[in-house]
């Protein structure tokens, strides 16, 4: 992958406890926004699926080759259902096995006497993995080719991500603006949708209608790698604006 160009990525939630509501995922907004801010990639899907083998290995092999990195959550950790990096395994057909520098890490964490066996399965992973090292809890993510995989405790999560950064290569960062006008999104609709094919190769346009302190409204959002492509599709909004005599609400 050529530095800056755009670089995309796909999101994989792996748990049961997700899909059944028990525990809510609140990984997906911080990795979309860490990953755009500090290493200009979109998230392009965002997938949850159950602690499933066959599953897990269908997903992998589909979004890894149709995406330029796949970052998986949860399924690390130290019990029966987390199957994570044995699927992964499977997927790349490579050999799951302890990662001698992980269980290093692990055994010296915790103690001899303490490294039992649910711990010492945290250390293994698919052969070849590159370790994602853990600040937090010591338990480390791992690289395969192009899928990072990171624990789904979102606290952990935040603590180790600075760490993958490395390995991955940057694109574009992408810009956004936005303004608030007071009216309803039926009365801009037609004017938008101009405006978006307008600027379809280089702009993306997002309308979300709000209700905020008693008044009716639409956020435009812009978002696009090239500053001057959104300003001069401000531009184009702003004439819009004052055609219709449309407030702005701050």
């Amino acid at each position: 992958m050529a530095k800056g160009k755009k670089i995309n990525s796909a999101i994989l939630i792996i748990g049961d406890e997700i899909l059944s509501g028990r525990t809510q995922d609140l990984n997906v907004s911080f990795l979309a926004n860490w990953l755009n801010k500090n290493c200009g990639i979109t998230v392009g899907e965002v997938r949850v699926i159950p602690d499933k083998e066959k599953i897990i290995v269908e997903n992998i092999l589909q979004l890894s080759k149709s995406f330029s990195y796949v970052f998986t959550t949860g399924g690390i950790g130290p019990t029966h259902d987390d199957i994570t990096a044995k699927s992964i395994s499977k997927a790349f057909k490579v050999k799951y096995r302890f990662h001698e520098e992980a269980y290093e890490i692990l055994k010296n964490y915790y103690g001899k006497k303490n490294f039992n066996d649910g711990r010492k399965k945290m250390a293994k992973m698919p052969s070849g993995s590159k370790l994602i090292y853990n600040p937090s809890s010591a338990a480390p993510g791992f690289m395969i080719k192009n899928v990072i995989s990171l624990p789904g405790v979102p606290s952990i999560l935040k603590g180790m991500i600075e760490n993958s950064k490395k390995f991955l290569v940057k694109g574009k960062i992408t810009q956004s603006k936005s303004i608030n006008l007071l009216t309803v999104e039926s009365n801009i609709s037609v004017e938008l949708a101009n405006i978006q094919k307008k600027f379809k190769k280089q702009v993306s346009i997002g309308s979300y209608p709000f209700f905020r302190l008693g008044k009716i409204g639409v956020s435009i959002v812009l978002r696009s790698v090239k500053l001057k492509s959104i300003d001069l599709c401000l531009k184009e909004i702003f004439k819009i604006v004052k055609k219709k005599n449309i407030n702005i609400f701050n």
